[in-house]
């Protein structure tokens, strides 16, 4: 009885010298924050970075669009192969424009613009994107598709929406060409 009655007093006395002890303190409260916080952090870089890559998409999309609305690359006899080398050229270096994909056609009308390109499973549908730029006065309806690679999917918060934990980048603009003449 009085090995225990000794061994509870050592216990007891450990237990209240650990608990003035502090030394450890930040170093503990550290460790317990630092794996949720470097997280939410990661996750909201590749949030930002999803945003930016898609505003980049979109600048180079309206600016290569503006040659088609004017007429410049109809004049010129410019193909698709051209028209994607104008793109990549606007869209930045954050995307890789070899897995661009771009849908340029001429609608009836402004309200019989069709859906997104996409194959039963999901993924996108090359089979269902062409190259019409138009003639003067045609409306016209260019899109651009990319799809991301998420690094961090499960702490995006509902960040992909295709399998494979990608995320799939749109920009799209409709008009109407301007007036515009072969012989320019």
């Amino acid at each position: 009885m009085i090995t225990v009655l000794r061994s509870h007093h050592y216990y007891r006395r450990l237990s209240e010298r650990l608990r003035r002890d502090r030394k450890g303190a930040t170093a503990v409260e550290f460790a317990i924050v630092a794996l949720p916080f470097f997280a939410l952090m990661a996750a909201i870089m590749e949030t930002a970075l999803v945003f930016f890559a898609t505003i980049m998409m979109e600048h180079g999309l309206a600016q290569s669009a503006r040659e088609i609305r004017t007429g410049q690359l109809q004049v010129s006899g410019g193909s698709a192969a051209s028209f994607r080398d104008t793109l990549c050229s606007r869209t930045g270096p954050i995307i890789d424009c070899g897995r661009v994909e771009f849908d340029v056609r001429t609608l009836a009308s402004f309200g019989g613009a069709p859906g997104l390109p996409l194959d039963g499973d999901g993924q996108l549908d090359g089979n269902a994107m062409g190259f019409a730029p138009g003639d003067a006065g045609d409306i016209v309806m260019v899109r651009a598709f990319y799809e991301w690679q998420l690094i961090m999917p499960n702490l995006g918060l509902g960040l992909s929406n295709m399998s494979g934990n990608k995320r799939l980048l749109t920009a799209t603009i409709a008009f109407r060409n301007e007036p515009f003449q072969d012989d320019l």
